[in-house]
């Protein structure tokens, strides 16, 4: 199955259609309440973040920046990342949203999540497709982040060029937007 699931991944598909493959014409929002019935529903703690995680969002914060995770996540994957207490202003997911990434209308969410224009706004992600190049499109700067399966797949893409900055750890970001000022107004 994991076999299965990296090569759709690399086909840059939805990681879903690894189980359709698996089982055709399963009922994926079936199997995940039966999940959450038996008591084996989605877990986050902090063995699931990367250790980088809660030291870049401080050190991001201690920029003075505002900071917001959003990203195709459930809502209870949003449940849970607001009880990890993140050092984060807030936690949005398309399973809230009703809208996935790419789609323009997740952006457009972010946007209005962090209450400032688009080019006063860095979007980062590992998906070049469905991170940069769609923030890139909706006006919002991009850092694109080499890690993890997808941010290592398609490092030297040409989506991935789009981003304005390529980092590799998290902490590099807040160096980064630290050191060049980069989200100045242009007034």
């Amino acid at each position: 199955m994991s076999a299965l699931v990296g090569a759709v991944v690399a086909q840059g598909r939805d990681n879903a259609d690894a189980i359709r493959m698996f089982r055709p014409g399963v009922d994926l929002a079936a199997e995940t309440r039966a999940k959450e019935t038996a008591g084996l529903g989605e877990r986050l703690d902090e063995s699931d973040l990367y250790p980088d995680a809660r030291p870049a969002l401080r050190a991001l914060r201690s920029t003075g920046l505002r900071v917001f995770l959003a990203g195709n996540q459930t809502a209870r994957a949003g449940d849970l990342l607001r009880a990890m207490n993140l050092p984060v202003d807030a936690v949005a997911t398309s399973g809230e949203w009703g809208v996935a990434k790419p789609d323009p209308t997740f952006f457009a969410r972010v946007a209005e999540l962090a209450g400032t224009s688009p080019e006063r706004t860095v979007y980062a992600g590992d998906h070049p497709a469905h991170d940069c190049v769609p923030a890139a499109a909706a006006g919002f700067r991009t850092a694109h982040l080499r890690r993890g399966p997808l941010g290592h797949l398609w490092a030297d893409s040409a989506e991935a060029a789009v981003a304005d900055w390529r980092v590799r750890p998290l902490t590099e970001l807040a160096v980064l937007l630290r050191s060049k000022d980069v989200l100045q107004s242009s007034e």
